[in-house]
């Protein structure tokens, strides 16, 4: 599988992120491209996926922008990693449930690194942590399937301001919180995204 590695160091607009991978997404259909991992951080965007309700919405005032992606409402912003991908499955067998798997297995190896242990939850999806048995969210995952590829992506909260979550109620989930792994690790997290790209490629391959 030909991957091409982008990793943007200023801030992307988020229309401008989505119009590039819906190019992308063209251009593998018609084989004119490679599949594509992409490394980005968004400024302050509140985003609605297709199953969202409008009572998950707190604060009123904030402005939600709707997209075509699977989940529902979540937060974006400074100190949150975002990785975008345009992925064609039909080199991976056509398997949504095993694309997702992969995903996860890529956040939990790379934190894994970090020595923070993280888990999934078979209902609720996304990347989660034990904290003194508070199940806390550290990592969102939002994908959609086009003519078999899959494009959007997941975030992981590095260092962002939690207190934005509190608009919302984030990924429809109310009886559990968000997390960064500041807040659980006060570490350095400098290479994570390399070691994240290097999981995600290795974990595709298998």
């Amino acid at each position: 599988m030909n991957i091409e590695i982008k990793k943007s160091q200023k801030p992307v607009k988020y229309g401008d992120a989505i119009l590039f991978m819906e190019k992308r997404l063209s251009e593998i259909n018609q084989k004119n491209s490679n599949n594509l991992i992409w490394i980005l951080e968004h400024e302050e965007i509140y985003t609605a996926g297709t199953s969202y309700n409008e009572k998950e919405i707190l604060d009123k005032s904030i402005n939600i922008i709707r997209t075509n992606r699977g989940g529902k409402i979540t937060y974006h912003g400074p100190g949150q990693l975002i990785c975008y991908f345009v992925i064609d499955l039909k080199e991976n067998k056509k398997d949504i449930r095993k694309f997702i798997s992969i995903i996860e297995k890529t956040i939990i190896d790379t934190l894994k690194f970090y020595k923070i242990e993280t888990f999934t939850d078979k209902k609720n999806i996304g990347i989660w942590y034990n904290n003194n048995n508070k199940i806390e969210k550290v990592a969102a995952i939002g994908v959609r399937i086009s003519k078999w590829i899959a494009y959007h992506g997941f975030s992981i909260n590095i260092s962002n301001d939690l207190k934005k979550y509190n608009s919302i109620i984030p990924c429809g989930i109310k009886d559990k919180s968000v997390t960064n792994l500041k807040k659980i690790r006060n570490q350095d997290y400098k290479g994570l995204d390399d070691r994240l790209i290097k999981n995600f490629i290795s974990n595709l391959a298998n």
